[in-house]
């Protein structure tokens, strides 16, 4: 069996400032592209992922992943993040949130059934939450 194929940080990272994609560098190096990313990983050069639970805190059945919703919620919480999406999907999530809350509703979610509104708790409602920290952040940049 043969010697692995080995990355070079100094070369990988200076193909990244290049722009180059995970397939081409995958190719260049002779390794997988799950190996490119371990080493951009490994050598600091991965692009931090938004971490959406705070918006999403259900464990989504995969048929209600890019539901309407779970789309709106993700693209607040990249807001929240300091890392608003397109302007026109950031707006459609902006509108979705704030008719919801405009008409006192929130969201539920049911791994079967899905996502549906209801009326928002008195306590308070987590479409309002996840929209306020999106447009404080919008704000503040």
């Amino acid at each position: 069996m043969g010697r692995k194929p080995t990355i070079d940080r100094d070369e990988l990272a200076r193909l990244v400032a290049e722009g180059r994609s995970v397939q081409e560098l995958a190719a260049h190096f002779g390794v997988s592209t799950s190996g490119v990313l371990q080493a951009k990983r490994a050598a600091g050069l991965a692009k931090p992922m938004l971490d959406h639970r705070a918006a999403l805190p259900w464990k989504l059945a995969r048929a209600h992943v890019q539901s309407g919703p779970a789309t709106n919620l993700r693209n607040l919480s990249a807001a929240a993040q300091g890392k608003p999406p397109a302007s026109d999907r950031l707006n459609t999530a902006l509108r979705w949130a704030q008719r919801l809350v405009d008409e006192g509703l929130d969201v539920r979610y049911d791994p079967d059934a899905g996502f549906s509104e209801v009326p928002a708790s008195p306590a308070g409602s987590h479409v309002a939450s996840v929209l306020a920290a999106a447009r404080k952040a919008l704000e503040a940049s």
